[in-house]
């Protein structure tokens, strides 16, 4: 079987990592999980045929001195990759990590906004911590490749084994690696400060010497970024004081209180979609009133001191980085208790927030950003804001809907009342017709008669005047006109 062909096999299907052991088939880990190939289990033999023929010289020193050796070992035009070999029940074995040639961003990587600033610290101590492959690498990168594309810096990188090939930008990078460029990470770091840096990225600081090496280079004006195997802020800054001796103490808890700026601890968690994992992240950024908490020894206040300040300082703890992933829909609430090292705490605080998360979640209540919790903080301010405004247009909107009713009362009132008028008009007009027919009655009435009255007249008259009646010699007698 062929390395190379695994390793692109590798690339192919996006894993992670692929393991190599005797007596099993090649395993990818993909989205988090062990997956083995459909072929036969591999011999010890074909392992060593595998792995030693990419080893150096020195590399096989190193490997049969300690048993164990990293390697950086790389694919034209495909990835990197990362390995560690090693004897297990006396064979080899070997693990190898795939690193893209492509570095994402902060952007990229869907971190809180937070770690954007991480690129412009002037100086100080900057850790990312998290057990193994949580992503501490490649948060690392994805900062320095900020950092060159924003300023005109020279940054040195001391890594065992170098994993992300930066290009240079407005800044310039020069990569060293332990083993093959430098003898050890204190030695690089002593060697750095000679070498004119103005950021300083040390791969893992694994001794008290590295430790002491990077914090002195922090005092000096450097910004200087490593990282450490712990799984939040509090226990990095116990590692740190437990690894010095004890007569120092007390002044390395002085050194880093003042030189410390952030600690982002990670985890990965299984999406609920099954596409891959995504980070849990907390973030300290060193307060005036955390620089008071590690100066006193206190660690136990620094978890109460980042929940509550998160509106200005962005800091947010582990199980509030997971209240923000389940109210955007990208976790399970069960996988999300089982990874939460304060399971009623997050239980308690989704009950306090968000009831209907708990009960059972059925997506996104609000839609802030992946894992920043402040952004949670904000959308609550902006929804109270919200509920007060509707509220005061809620009674606005009811006053206008009295007053229109109020209106449209009075409108029926009137038109009622016109109709009322309509009606009386109507009934009058009627009155007055008949009055007008029984008059032009009347009228024609009182005319007949009067006709009948005159024609009357005029044959009284007429016998009065000497008509049929009238007496001899034409002069009447007596009448009603007399002259």
């Amino acid at each position: 079987m062929d390395l190379t062909e695994l390793l692109k096999f590798v690339t192919k299907k996006e894993a992670s990592d692929l393991h190599l052991k005797p007596g099993r088939p090649p395993l990818l880990r993909i989205n988090g999980r062990l997956v083995p190939l459909k072929t036969d289990p591999l011999s010890p033999k074909e392992i060593e045929d595998m792995v030693l023929t990419i080893l150096t010289p020195h590399q096989k020193d190193k490997l049969t001195t300690n048993y164990a050796v990293d390697i950086g070992y790389g694919i034209q035009g495909l990835a990197r990759f990362r390995g560690n070999i090693f004897l297990q029940r006396g064979s080899w074995s070997a693990v190898f990590r795939r690193i893209p040639f492509t570095i994402p961003s902060v952007t990229d990587l869907h971190l809180p906004d937070v770690i954007h600033s991480f690129c412009d610290y002037p100086s100080g101590l900057v850790l990312v911590t998290g057990p193994t492959g949580s992503g501490k690498s490649t948060t690392l990168a994805g900062v320095i490749k900020g950092i060159t594309e924003r300023h005109p810096l020279h940054v040195v990188t001391v890594e065992d084994p170098i994993e992300y090939l930066f290009q240079d930008n407005l800044g310039s990078v020069c990569q060293r690696e332990v083993g093959t460029d430098t003898v050890s990470f204190h030695e690089a770091l002593r060697n750095a400060m000679r070498q004119d840096p103005d950021v300083i990225m040390v791969g893992e600081m694994r001794d008290w010497e590295t430790m002491q090496t990077a914090i002195t280079a922090a005092e000096t004006g450097h910004l200087v970024f490593s990282t450490l195997h712990t799984n939040n802020a509090a226990q990095t800054i116990d590692r740190i004081m437990d690894s010095c001796p004890g007569g120092q103490q007390n002044q390395v808890r002085r050194q880093v209180a003042l030189v410390l700026r952030a600690i982002c601890s990670m985890q990965l968690i299984e999406r609920i979609d099954g596409q891959g994992r995504v980070p849990v992240i907390e973030i300290l950024v060193n307060s005036p009133k955390i620089t008071k908490l590690i100066e006193e020894g206190n660690t136990k206040e620094i978890l109460d001191e980042m929940e509550t300040s998160v509106t200005y300082y962005k800091m947010q703890s582990m199980n509030q980085s997971l209240i923000a992933l389940l109210v955007n829909g990208a976790i399970d609430y069960d996988k999300a208790l089982q990874l939460t090292a304060d399971p009623e705490d997050l239980s308690l605080k989704l009950r306090k927030l968000f009831p209907q998360i708990e009960e059972k979640f059925r997506g996104g209540i609000m839609a802030p950003s992946a894992n920043d919790f402040s952004a949670i903080t904000e959308l609550m301010d902006i929804k109270k804001l919200y509920e007060e405004a509707e509220e005061k247009w809620r009674m606005r909107i009811q006053e206008k809907d009295d007053a229109i009713a109020s209106l449209e009362s009075d409108l029926q009132a009137k038109d009622r009342m016109i109709e009322s008028h309509t009606m009386g008009g109507q009934e009058l007009e009627g009155e007055l017709q008949k009055a007008r027919q029984e008059n032009e009655r009347i009228r024609q009435e009182a005319a007949a008669r009067i006709a009948q009255l005159n024609e009357r007249i005029k044959e009284l008259n007429a016998r009065i005047m000497g008509g049929p009646g009238a007496a001899p010699g034409g002069t009447p007698q007596s009448g009603f006109f007399k002259r």
